[in-house]
C-alpha cells in the first residue's frame, strides 16, 4: 500500500475560549472540516473493498452501505458488518453469516467504532519524545540489518499481542527462516495459561475445547463465565445464544438447567438456575467430591456441611441422568489437574457426542504467556536482546511487577512499539509507531472455533498508521509492503481465486475454514492436588467494560454501568458481606491490599453475591498512558498481580485505612420492595392469571386512538436477557448519545436511552432492559406546555427537539424515568473526528433539550421509504432497532402490532407477557415476558 503523508489537524487549537469571535471560530471550524475531507482523513482506502449487500455502483448518496469485515479483539475475530455513510464508518452490526456472531455483537464490538475515531490515538511516529517519520524508523532498522544477518538474529525478539492471523503466522515463519536465532513471544495479560496445561494432562497435548451448548441439557460451570469473560475470545455470543434458545418466551424452560459455583458474580452465574458463591479452593474441592459421586475420581472427601452435600449430590444426580447431554466447564481459578478432571468427567458423561469437541489451538504461539514474557525479560536484563519489536501489546503496564519490564526495556539498544496509543510501553521505547485500526487495514483472523475472516479496511488510516503485516514486511526487507497483497498471498489457492476472494470479502468469512475436530485419547485418572486454603485470596479479573485496559480510553464503555455492580468510571475491590463485616468495611472505604510484599490501596464495594474470603480486583485501570479519558481512572491491579496469578488465585492481606472514595453508581437500590418490576416464575408452579386488560378495558380520560397503517410495539424477553448491556452501547452508537462524565453520573444525569436495571431477589440477580415505554396514555404528553412530546399516527411517543424549552415537566411525570435531559452541552462539538462518528440520520441534541428512546425512528423511516417505492407494506423483521440487532440472545422483539403474523404479536400473546406499572393504566407499547427459572427439585 502506498502511504500518503496527510496533514494533521490539531486536536485542540490555541484559541478556543468563549471570547473568541463567533465568525472567526466558524471559519476555523469550516477550514478544519474542509482540510479533513480533502486530506484523506475520511477518505476510502486505496484498494477496492467489497460491500456486503450492494455493489459500489449502486451506492446512493445519503443511504448507508454495509461492508463485511471482522473486529479483532485479543486476536480473535468477531464477524461484523460496518455501516458507512458517505465513506465514514459510523456503526457496527453483527454479521448474520458468521457462525459465531450470527448477526449479534457485544459491548466491545459496538464501542470499537468510537475507538477507531478516538482523537487520542497515536498520530505520529516518535523517537523517544521527539516527532519523527516512518522513513527515519526504516533507516534505523536498515542500519541494524547487517548485524542481524551476521548472527542469525540472535539478538532479535518479537513480542506480539495474542494473534490468530494466518498471514501473521506466515510472516513470522519467514522471519524465523531469515533469522534462525530470532525468538517470538506472545503476551496477553488475560490469557488462560492453565487451559493448555489442563488439556495436556488430559489428552497429552494442548487443545482448545469448543462448546456446543445447543446440545446441553444440564450444564455445570465452576468459576467459568461462558457468557462473559471466559467467552472473551468470541465464544460468549455463541454460548449465550445457544443456551437461552429453548427458554425464549418461556416455551421450553425445562430443556436446560444451569448450575454455577463461582467466587465472584458473573453473567453466567446470574443466569443460573442454581448458584453457589464459594472461594476457589472450595469450588475445586466440590468438583472432586462431585466427580467421586459420579465414579470419576477416588473419594473426594465429605462436604463441609449438609447444605453443600445436598447441593453436590443434586448436581451429580442431574449430570448422571442427563448423560450424553451434560457438560462440566472449569474456569481459570482452578488448578490444571482439576480442570483436567473436568475433561475426564465430560468423557464419562458422553459430552464428546455433541456438547464439546476439541480442535488444535487457534491462537498462535506458546500456550504459557507468562513464562514466555518472563524469559524475554530475563534476556533483556542480561543484554541478550539488541532489537525488540513490540506489536500491539503493552507489557510495561500489564507485565507482572516482579519482571520490572520497564527497566529491562531500557537495556535494549533498539526497541520499537507499534500501537493504537502512545501508551506506557510506547513511552519507555526508543521508537513508537502508530498502528492502523482493524477497520483501517487489511488483515485476517480466526474466531474461537477456527473460522477465518478477511479483515478489509473501511477507511484509509486516519493518522498514518500501518498494520502489523506492513511493519513485519518492513522488518523482512520486502519490497512490497501492501497489506492487501500480503493477505491475498496467504489465501491464493486454485484457479478461481479471484471469485473466491470476492466472495470471502462479501460474506465476511472464508467458507469451510473452521478448524477440524481432532480425536482425543481417553483421559487418564487424575490425582487430586493439595488444595491451599488461605484465609483471603485475590482473584484478578478482566473488567466488564475496559477488559484488560485496552478500552480504558473509550468513554462509552467507561460510562457503561457494569452489569453486576452498576459501577461507572471506576473499579473497586469486590468483597462479600461477611468479609467486609469482619474487617469493618463499608462501600467506598479504602483498604490496603498486599501480595508478596507489594501493596496498593483500593476502594471497596460489598456485593452479597461475592464469595467470602475472596477479593476480586478488576484489571485495566490506573492507566497513565491510555489517553485523556482513561488516565488516572481507578486503581492499577496489575501492580499487585504476580506471575503465578496467571494460573491460580493468590493469598492477599487486607487492612483498613481512614480514606474514603465516592463511586458513580448508576443504580443504588436493587430491592424490588414487593412491586415486582421483574416477574419471576419457577417451573412447575402455575402462571398467575394475566391482569393486563385489553385496550379500552379500563376507564380513562385519554381519547382512544385508531391506527390504520402501522402500530409499533416491543416485547422484551426476560428469559433470554443475560444483562450484558450490549443494547445500551448499541443504542448510544446509533443515536449519537453523549457521555456526561463521572460527576454528572453521580448527580443522576446519565443519558442512556435504554438502561439495564438490576434487581436482587432470594439471592438471584435479575436484569430488565428499560427503554421508553411509548405509552398509549403517555403522562409526559399531557404536561408539556409546548407540545414537544407528542403521539404520532403510528403510536410512537416522539420528541420534537426544536420545540423543547427544557421545563422537564415530562420527565417529572414519567413513572418509568426513561427521559433524559441535557443539563449541559454534553455532545462534543469541537473535535472533528467525533463529528465524523455521528449518525447523520439522527439529530445531535443541544443543552436544554429532553431526549429519549424513539424506537429507532430513523430505521422505521428508512424501511417505510423502501416499502413505498415498491408499493408494499413494511415486512415483519424489516425494521430492526439498534438494541434488537445487538442483543446476543434475541431477547428483544419489535414490529407492527397491526400485523397478526409478526414476531412481536406472537410474543405479546404469551401468558407470560406483562407491562411495567400496569396499575397506572399508561398502556405501554413495550412489554416484558416473565422470567421462568428451572430450579432443581432436589434443592427445594
Amino acid at each position: 500500500m502506498t502511504h500518503h503523508h496527510h496533514p494533521v489537524i490539531p486536536i485542540h487549537g490555541p484559541h478556543h475560549g468563549e471570547d473568541e469571535p463567533a465568525r472567526r471560530r466558524f471559519l476555523k471550524l469550516m477550514a478544519a472540516s474542509a482540510a479533513l475531507a480533502g486530506a484523506g482523513c475520511s477518505g476510502p482506502p486505496a484498494e477496492t473493498i467489497v460491500p456486503y449487500v450492494r455493489m459500489p455502483e449502486q451506492d446512493v448518496p445519503g443511504l448507508p452501505l454495509f461492508y463485511a469485515s471482522a473486529f479483532v479483539r485479543r486476536g480473535f475475530a468477531h464477524g461484523v458488518l460496518v455501516e458507512t455513510n458517505m465513506g465514514r464508518p459510523t456503526k457496527v452490526e453483527g454479521n448474520p453469516e458468521h457462525p459465531v456472531s450470527l448477526g449479534t455483537t457485544d459491548v466491545f464490538t459496538q464501542a470499537s467504532i468510537l475507538q477507531m475515531w478516538d482523537p487520542d490515538r497515536s498520530q505520529t511516529v516518535q523517537r523517544g519524545t521527539e516527532l519523527s517519520t516512518w522513513a527515519a524508523f526504516e533507516a534505523a532498522w536498515e542500519a541494524r540489518r547487517p548485524h542481524l544477518a551476521r548472527d542469525g538474529g540472535a539478538g532479535l525478539r518479537i513480542l506480539s499481542g495474542p494473534a490468530t492471523s494466518p498471514t501473521l503466522a506466515l510472516q513470522l515463519a519467514a522471519l524465523q527462516k531469515r533469522y534462525p536465532a530470532m525468538r517470538w513471544h506472545a503476551w496477553d495479560p488475560l490469557h488462560d495459561d492453565g487451559a493448555a496445561a489442563a488439556s495436556t494432562l488430559a489428552f497429552g497435548r494442548p487443545l482448545d475445547p469448543v462448546y456446543r451448548l445447543e446440545h446441553v441439557a444440564v450444564l455445570l460451570t465452576l468459576d467459568a463465565d461462558l457468557f462473559g469473560a471466559e467467552g472473551s475470545h468470541g465464544g460468549a455470543l455463541a454460548h449465550a445464544r445457544a443456551f437461552t434458545a429453548p427458554r425464549r418466551l418461556g416455551l421450553d424452560p425445562a430443556a436446560r438447567r444451569l448450575y454455577a459455583i463461582e467466587s465472584t458474580p458473573t453473567l453466567t452465574g446470574a443466569y443460573a438456575d442454581q448458584r453457589l458463591a464459594r472461594a476457589p479452593h472450595e469450588i475445586e474441592a466440590a468438583l472432586w467430591r462431585i466427580a467421586g459421586l459420579l465414579g470419576a475420581a477416588p473419594g473426594g472427601g465429605t462436604a463441609p456441611d449438609g447444605a453443600a452435600g445436598r447441593w453436590e449430590a443434586a448436581v451429580a444426580k442431574a449430570l448422571r441422568e442427563a448423560k450424553g447431554r451434560a457438560l462440566v466447564v472449569a474456569g481459570p481459578t482452578l488448578s490444571p489437574a482439576s480442570r483436567a478432571l473436568a475433561h475426564l468427567l465430560n468423557q464419562r458423561l458422553g459430552a464428546e457426542d455433541g456438547a464439546v469437541s476439541y480442535i488444535e489451538p487457534v491462537a498462535l504461539g506458546a500456550p504459557a504467556h507468562a513464562d514466555g514474557l518472563a524469559e524475554l525479560a530475563a534476556d533483556m536484563r542480561e543484554g541478550r536482546v539488541d532489537s525488540l519489536l513490540m506489536l500491539d501489546t503493552n507489557p510495561v503496564y500489564t507485565a507482572p511487577p516482579a519482571l520490572d519490564f520497564a527497566t529491562a526495556l531500557r537495556r535494549v539498544p533498539l526497541s520499537a512499539h507499534l500501537g493504537l496509543y502512545r501508551d506506557e510501553t510506547a513511552r519507555e521505547s526508543n521508537w513508537h509507531l502508530p498502528l492502523a485500526h482493524c477497520y483501517e487495514a487489511w488483515s485476517d483472523a480466526r474466531s474461537h472455533e477456527g473460522t477465518a475472516s478477511i479483515v478489509q479496511p473501511l477507511i484509509a488510516p486516519l493518522y498514518g498508521g500501518r498494520s502489523v503485516h506492513e511493519v513485519l514486511a518492513l522488518a523482512l526487507g520486502e519490497v512490497s509492503r501492501d497489506g492487501r497483497a500480503l493477505v491475498r498471498s496467504t489465501w491464493r489457492t486454485g484457479e478461481d481465486f479471484e471469485q473466491a476472494w470476492r466472495e470471502s470479502l462479501r460474506r465476511g468469512l472464508v467458507p469451510d475454514s473452521a478448524a477440524a475436530t481432532v480425536k482425543v485419547r481417553t483421559a487418564p485418572p487424575m490425582t487430586q492436588p493439595a488444595l491451599q486454603a488461605p484465609p483471603l485470596v485475590a482473584v484478578f479479573a478482566p473488567d466488564p467494560a475496559v477488559d484488560g485496559g485496552e478500552f480504558a480510553n473509550n468513554a462509552w464503555l467507561q460510562e457503561l454501568p457494569r452489569p453486576l455492580t452498576s459501577l461507572t468510571w471506576d473499579n473497586a475491590a469486590l468483597v462479600g458481606p461477611g468479609t467486609a463485616e469482619r474487617a469493618g468495611l463499608h462501600d467506598g472505604e479504602v483498604l490496603r491490599l498486599e501480595v508478596d510484599g507489594r501493596s496498593l490501596t483500593a476502594p471497596v464495594l460489598v456485593l452479597p453475591e461475592q464469595a467470602e474470603g475472596v477479593v476480586t480486583l478488576p484489571l485495566g485501570y490506573g492507566r497513565s498512558g491510555a489517553g485523556s479519558v482513561g488516565n488516572a481512572v481507578g486503581f492499577d491491579a496489575y501492580r499487585l498481580r504476580p506471575q503465578k496469578a496467571m494460573r491460580a488465585p493468590v493469598a492477599v492481606r487486607m487492612a483498613r485505612t481512614d480514606a474514603g472514595h465516592v463511586f458513580a453508581l448508576r443504580q443504588r437500590e436493587v430491592d424490588m420492595h414487593g412491586r415486582d418490576p421483574v416477574h419471576v416464575k419457577e417451573l412447575g408452579r402455575p402462571v398467575a392469571a394475566r391482569r393486563k386488560e385489553e385496550e379500552g378495558g379500563k376507564t380513562s380520560l385519554y381519547p382512544e386512538r385508531q391506527y390504520e397503517e402501522y402500530k409499533w410495539g416491543m416485547a422484551i424477553d426476560l428469559n433470554a436477557c443475560i444483562g450484558c448491556a450490549a443494547c445500551t452501547v448499541a443504542c448510544q452508537a446509533e443515536n449519537n448519545i453523549p457521555v456526561v462524565g463521572k460527576d454528572e453520573v453521580i448527580r443522576g444525569r446519565s443519558m442512556h436511552w435504554i438502561r439495564v436495571d438490576r434487581y436482587r431477589q432470594h439471592g438471584r440477580s435479575l436484569f430488565q432492559p428499560v427503554p421508553c415505554m411509548h405509552c398509549e396514555h403517555a403522562p409526559c404528553e399531557e404536561v408539556c406546555p409546548v407540545g414537544a412530546t407528542v403521539h404520532d399516527d403510528e403510536g410512537l411517543n416522539v420528541q420534537v427537539y426544536n420545540r423543547c424549552i427544557g421545563t422537564r415537566f415530562c420527565s417529572n411525570n414519567c413513572p418509568y424515568k426513561v427521559r433524559r435531559f441535557n443539563f449541559l452541552q454534553y455532545s462534543n462539538e469541537k473535535l472533528e473526528s467525533l463529528k465524523a462518528l455521528q449518525n447523520p440520520e439522527v439529530t445531535v441534541r443541544k443543552r436544554g433539550v429532553m431526549e429519549k428512546c424513539s424506537y429507532c425512528l430513523q430505521r422505521i423511516t428508512r424501511a417505510r421509504i423502501d416499502a413505498e417505492k415498491q408499493g408494499r407494506r413494511i415486512a415483519d423483521g424489516e425494521v430492526i432497532t439498534a438494541c434488537q440487532a445487538a442483543c446476543p440472545t434475541s431477547a428483544i422483539h419489535f414490529g407492527d402490532l397491526n400485523d397478526p403474523n409478526s414476531a412481536v404479536v406472537a410474543a405479546k400473546a404469551s401468558r407470560l407477557d406483562y407491562v411495567l406499572l400496569e396499575e397506572l393504566n399508561t398502556r405501554p407499547r413495550t412489554s416484558y415476558i416473565t422470567r421462568v427459572i428451572n430450579p432443581d427439585p432436589e434443592l427445594g
